[in-house]
């Protein structure tokens, strides 16, 4: 029976489960969060292997001068499942007698996301939230709900393959590729189906891609379509991504007139 991730927190590994409740700011004194920036702004990519590892910087305000984050945690907005652990350090950097940006490193290996949760675990992808409580040196503390918004997307790879090599100038080339997505139970990566697709082409010399035309994945992730072949040049695959899925472009197959 799988269960819900518990986060590590604090120096001696204390355990606190993720769960959703409802957002609230409160504490002691005049400390406060003004401000929360997760992965440096950009979407947390995760595969079926490579651990992944990315900051939530917070910055704090107090009087007194900002001491540490002493609890840091971050889950899925709508469900509430999350399989991401804070080791529960944090460094802060100061940037005024009141104010410094305090960061904590946040940590996943896929490994362990099927056993996190009892429901599929790639439902926990999608849009997420941080949450986390904060200290000044004279001992005001705020805990903070809700702080930020980020999503945390299952890593997609796209590939392209254009027949014939070479063609002749005027002839039907053939394109075709795959769409596939980590699934995050198995650690495969399986066909991503009915999702539309850019087909672009970059003729030889030249320093940009432009689209083509748009195709539907089948329902197996599979790519197909026919172009005239005008100029020699680069075909790629484009992939906008989803809330869920991330942004992929395939390399360039390269083909050349006869």
């Amino acid at each position: 029976m799988r269960h819900r991730l518990w986060a590590v927190a604090g120096g001696a590994a204390a355990l606190a489960l993720l769960t959703a409740t409802g957002a609230h700011a409160e504490g002691e004194g005049d400390i406060r969060v003004t401000k929360t920036v997760v992965n440096k702004g950009g979407n947390v990519i995760i595969g079926t292997a490579k651990t992944v590892k990315y900051p939530i910087a917070v910055t704090v305000k107090d009087d007194s001068g900002v001491k540490k984050i002493t609890d840091l945690s971050t889950f899925n907005r709508t469900n509430g499942y999350g399989f991401v652990t804070w080791d529960g350090d944090s460094s802060c950097v100061k940037k005024s007698a009141t104010t410094s940006v305090c960061t904590g490193t946040m940590t996943v290996d896929p490994a362990w996301i099927a056993d996190s949760d009892d429901i599929d675990s790639n439902r926990v992808a999608g849009v997420w939230r941080a949450d986390a409580t904060v200290k000044a040196n004279d001992g005001d503390y705020w805990i903070s709900d809700d702080i930020a918004e980020y999503k945390v997307k299952r890593a997609a790879q796209l590939t392209t393959d254009a027949s014939p090599e070479p063609v002749a100038k005027g002839a039907q080339l053939t394109v075709k590729g795959k769409l596939s997505r980590a699934n995050w139970e198995d650690l495969k990566y399986h066909g991503y189906p009915g999702q539309t697709v850019r087909l672009q082409f970059r003729a030889a010399g030249a320093a940009h891609y432009g689209t083509v035309k748009t195709v539907k994945t089948d329902n197996l992730g599979r790519l197909s379509t026919k172009v005239t072949a005008t100029a020699a040049g680069s075909w790629r695959w484009y992939f906008p991504g989803t809330t869920t899925t991330s942004l992929k472009v395939s390399a360039g197959d390269a083909v050349a007139l006869r």
